[in-house]
């Protein structure tokens, strides 16, 4: 992977004057993309100049790499001459654009309107691949990074520490310094030394480079993070509802547009087996004289203390009973809490818990992106515990290879497994059952967080009837809605993907509503609200950029056989506009509430629910799955039950590999959960 160069004597303060006289690059070259903050008024030559210096290219007459950018369609557009630099900053401008998107590559076209050696379309795409990101700013070259407590910022001294992408730190001269303080850094990167601020006294790094006290401390290793991102599935049939369509993957920025595509590996089945695989945990089973516990696993050794103090959980915990959950990056177990303190106490009368367990290999969480894709679910999982429509959290723990989220175990299976059966709902249970979701969905957008993963897969019922939304890992936290605030990545499913999503707009929690919209749609129709006219017969019409298509130009078709009053809710969620769109009404003083007061009103929902008796989950649920005990799993698809309870072990050389500080203070104990049982 080419390394990016970076030239002060070129980088010069663009990024403190970020205003209306600059424009934000991104530059795209090979594995990299790297922002950059640059005039208005910029000279196609000196633009080249800048390219040179951070792609490592010479500059000469003609120049013998191809630049590239991209407009609103996202075509690529060849930029040979100032006009086309000039057109390309206008509309950007124009369209009020985050950056300004280029693509360079090493050589040139063998002939005019071809590709270049080594170009891809498809890397226009959105999330088609996933590019390490730098920002050159006063010559520095800083990757965002989420860091120890012993690391300090240059400029203000506090620590930089804590969840998320907390501050920047130089690959050059090594200077850790807050994302809000790196306008206020005057210091050059390679030219003042960082010993010259009081706090920080002169210290030599390894490459003999000056470098601030706090960044070498105890040979610190900066953690990383990520957010929610995202990767790019290829949709399937969209006009029946199916668990094994490919549009029922979620799609995400990343390397690989399937890498995270969510239960949707097709497993041959197997007899139900003991825990095994478990040697990259360094411990064998416990020993247990009367048989009765071989699936307990002793991995006490392999567990890092708490940071909080909570009580110490780990695997030797649990005991695996099956599979109920799979994907490309993630297993779920059914599994049984038996807390070894009290596993031999005859004074013990406490129940063994039921809990599903999300297991995740460190291995492939290996950058920014996928720690804080890992945070944000925790975040989000600890927000919505004791929420009554919401799977909350009850425990977090490691072992070298894997990560473990102990989650609420929802018993009735999904709204896709009881869809497959009954292909539409009654009116009526479509409408208490997206009640129950709206209220979910409010909870999240009153604490700042965008849901992005609605759909059937994902709205599980528990053994009462009520719904419970599950899967965070789309989620986007922090945002303050008050304040209008807003992002912009691209993922979610691609059947559920919101207009301004596809049309590459900043956006809040519109998306959510449309999304529920789809939902909706789903549940009375029985088929999704996008089919695609001829796609059976021909199936070169049944793709991802044809569904998106319709998505953002084709009006919605309401069945004929829907209520006046359906047919008006689901016109209001499925408005292209978000502006206009039912739920996304924007009020400075009351944020997302206007928004849901909004769907409380309407008259498909009013005065049909009683939204305080919902919420107190006192409506009685129009289906009340059959169970016949707490272990029953005839709700869960067998593809997933049938499996062997397994942990594949992992190659002694991948563990080498994998750096654990960046999995530092991940363990948690929910301290609401433990007190009901007994054990804080």
């Amino acid at each position: 992977m080419s390394t990016i160069a970076s030239s002060s004597s070129l980088m010069t303060n663009d990024y403190a004057n970020d205003n209306i006289t600059t424009v934000k690059f991104l530059i795209h070259y090979q594995q990299q993309a790297t922002v950059i903050y640059l005039p208005h008024n910029l000279t196609l030559e000196s633009f080249y100049n800048h390219l040179c210096s951070i792609c490592h290219l010479t500059v000469t007459d003609p120049p013998s790499f191809t630049v590239k950018w991209l407009d609103e369609a996202l075509d690529a557009i060849t930029m040979s001459s100032q006009r086309e630099l000039n057109t390309a900053i206008r509309l950007y401008t124009k369209n009020g654009d985050k950056e300004l998107h280029i693509h360079v590559f090493p050589s040139r076209p063998e002939q005019a309107g071809l590709l270049c050696p080594g170009e891809d379309p498809l890397i226009y795409r959105r999330g088609a691949r996933r590019w390490k990101k730098l920002y050159l700013i006063n010559g520095h070259r800083y990757q965002a990074k989420r860091f120890s407590t012993t690391a300090a910022c240059t400029v203000c001294n506090d620590r930089l520490w804590g969840l998320g992408r907390q501050g920047y730190k130089c690959l050059d001269c090594r200077v850790l310094v807050h994302k809000r303080c790196v306008k206020l850094l005057r210091i050059v990167c390679g030219i003042t030394p960082i010993a010259s601020s009081p706090y920080h006294p002169k210290i030599m790094d390894s490459n003999g480079r000056h470098a601030s006290g706090s960044s070498i401390t105890n040979g610190q290793q900066s953690m990383s993070n990520k957010k929610p991102n995202e990767n790019q599935q290829q949709n399937g049939t969209i006009d029946k509802i199916g668990r094994h369509r490919p549009s029922g993957a979620s799609v995400m920025n990343a390397r690989d547009p399937m890498t995270k595509q969510k239960m949707s590996n097709i497993c041959e089945p197997g007899p139900l087996k003991r825990a095994q695989g478990l040697a990259d945990l360094g411990h064998s089973p416990m020993d247990d004289p009367h048989g009765t516990n071989s699936n307990y696993i002793d991995v006490g050794g392999d567990m890092h203390g708490s940071s909080s103090g909570s009580p110490t959980i780990s695997l030797q915990d649990f005991e695996l009973l099956k599979v109920i959950g799979r994907g490309s990056y993630a297993k779920v177990f059914l599994a049984e809490y038996r807390p070894r303190h009290s596993r031999n106490n005859p004074n013990n009368n406490q129940p063994p818990r039921l809990y599903a367990m999300k297991v995740i290999k460190k291995s492939i969480v290996n950058d920014d992106e996928d720690i804080d894709w890992i945070q944000c679910e925790k975040n989000v999982f600890e927000k919505a515990t004791n929420h009554p429509f919401l799977v909350g959290l009850h425990s977090c723990f490691q072992t070298p290879s894997r990560l473990f989220f102990v989650i609420e175990f929802v018993t009735g299976g999904d709204l896709m497994y009881h869809m497959q059966r009954q292909r539409k709902l009654p009116e009526s249970s479509a409408r208490f059952y997206a009640a129950e979701i709206t209220v979910a969905l409010h909870f999240l957008h009153e604490h700042g967080v965008i849901y992005r993963d609605l759909k059937l897969d994902n709205v599980l019922l528990d053994a009462d009837g009520h719904i419970k939304l599950t899967d965070y890992g789309m989620c986007k936290e922090g945002l303050d809605f008050k304040r209008d605030e807003r992002t912009s990545t691209f993922c979610g499913t691609p059947n559920y993907l919101a207009p301004e999503m596809l049309r590459n707009h900043d956006y809040n929690f519109s998306v959510d509503w449309w999304a529920l919209g789809v939902l909706m749609f789903e549940m009375m129709a029985g088929r999704s609200p996008f089919e695609i006219v001829g796609s059976a017969e021909n199936p070169d019409l049944n793709t991802e950029d044809r569904l998106f298509q319709v998505i953002l130009e084709q009006p919605i078709r309401i069945p004929r056989s829907l209520t006046v009053k359906a047919k008006n809710v689901l016109e209001g969620f499925l408005n292209k506009d978000p502006r206009s769109r039912l739920g996304c009404r924007y009020d400075p003083i009351l944020g997302c509430q206007a928004g849901f007061q909004d769907i409380c009103l309407h008259p498909f929902f009013y005065p049909a629910i009683d939204w305080q008796r919902l919420e107190s989950r006192q409506i009685v649920p129009p289906y009340k799955p059959i169970l016949t005990e707490d272990k029953d799993l005839s709700h869960f698809d067998p593809q997933f039950t049938n499996e062997d309870v397994v942990l594949t072990p992992e190659d002694d050389e991948v563990l080498a590999r994998i750096q654990q500080s960046e999995f530092e203070g991940f363990e948690y104990v929910n301290p609401l959960i433990m007190t009901v049982e007994g054990n804080v």
